[in-house]
């Protein structure tokens, strides 16, 4: 058996639970998510994540105070942030807070911030 891989990198994205999102929809926000965060992160941190697989985890908040919380404490540490506003051309009205990126970073900073979260 081949010994379970070592992440040092990932990122963390924030789904929020307590609004109606089919499955495409979350996958859609969460990807945007992605995106957004990766494109803010340092340079060196989104390299070195890149080589080691890109890991992500998917996780849920309940609130959108939830997810600004998260946001400040995720900044105030360094780490790339990217706060998800809806369009409102589908499922939801426009300008919902729907997901939070973030990351790429060291994998035991973004465990103290989104330790206690649920996987989504």
């Amino acid at each position: 058996m081949a010994p379970e891989p070592v992440f040092r990198y990932k990122q963390c994205l924030i789904v929020r639970n307590d609004i109606k999102m089919s499955c495409g929809k979350k996958c859609a926000q969460a990807a945007h998510a992605s995106i957004g965060a990766f494109e803010s992160a340092d340079k060196t941190l989104r390299k070195a994540w890149q080589a080691e697989g890109q890991k992500k985890v998917v996780l849920r908040a309940d609130s959108e105070r939830a997810l600004f919380e998260i946001k400040v404490v995720a900044e105030r540490s360094g780490i790339s942030t990217s706060l998800i506003q809806d369009a409102g051309m589908t499922e939801i009205p426009p300008g919902t807070i729907t997901a939070l990126g973030l990351g790429p970073a060291r994998t035991e900073d973004l465990d103290k911030i989104t330790g206690s979260l649920s996987l989504l």
